[in-house]
């Protein structure tokens, strides 16, 4: 496994362990996760989520960036670009 696939994985990880208190459903957490139907987040969650990561990882994730992401895999790669 090379540099950027260990990264990867590790943010995706790290992503899963911040979305645990935030979801409202059952079911394992892979990146094609449907964040607001599979885990079933509300707006106000999700604000929060982007909060709680943008702290954890030092980023700033754009409001216009968090309405074209739809997956787990979505969010992890956005918050792996910045």
């Amino acid at each position: 496994m090379g540099l950027m696939e260990r990264e990867d994985v590790a943010v995706f990880e790290q992503v899963v362990a911040l979305l645990e208190p935030f979801r409202k459903a059952e079911g394992a957490i892979t990146r094609e996760t449907d964040i607001s139907q599979d885990l079933k987040l509300d707006s106000l969650a999700v604000m929060d989520l982007m909060m709680e990561l943008e702290e954890t990882f030092d980023v700033t994730i754009p409001l216009n960036l968090v309405a074209e992401i739809r997956t787990v895999g979505d969010l992890a790669e956005a918050i792996r670009r910045r």
